[in-house]
């Protein structure tokens, strides 16, 4: 029996050279990798995961969605968290509305 295999797109390299430790640090790179174009047009969720040392391994987009909202797959979550062996992570979305 074969089957599907949950792909996601990981390189083991940090993609930040700065340790995340406050809520402002994590903003900031968030920010970074938003296209601003669009922040206040569409809601996305985003997964910020951090090694143990609290060092950023990537940004995973989870969702897009509209003016008034997005859907979080909880499977989807646990697969890419699963799949980038991240010992951290800090979820976050924008309020476009």
């Amino acid at each position: 029996m074969k089957l599907a295999e949950v792909q996601v797109s990981y390189q083991s390299k940090t993609i930040g050279k700065e340790k995340i430790v406050s809520a402002d640090k994590a903003h900031t790179l968030l920010l970074e990798h938003w296209n601003m174009n669009t922040f206040d047009l569409q809601e996305e969720f985003k997964v910020l995961l951090l090694n143990r040392s609290n060092f950023p391994l990537g940004i995973y987009t989870l969702s897009k969605g509209g003016n008034h909202g997005t859907i979080v797959d909880l499977k989807v979550l646990m697969a890419v968290l699963i799949k980038s062996i991240a010992s951290g992570i800090i979820l976050c979305h924008n309020h476009p509305s």
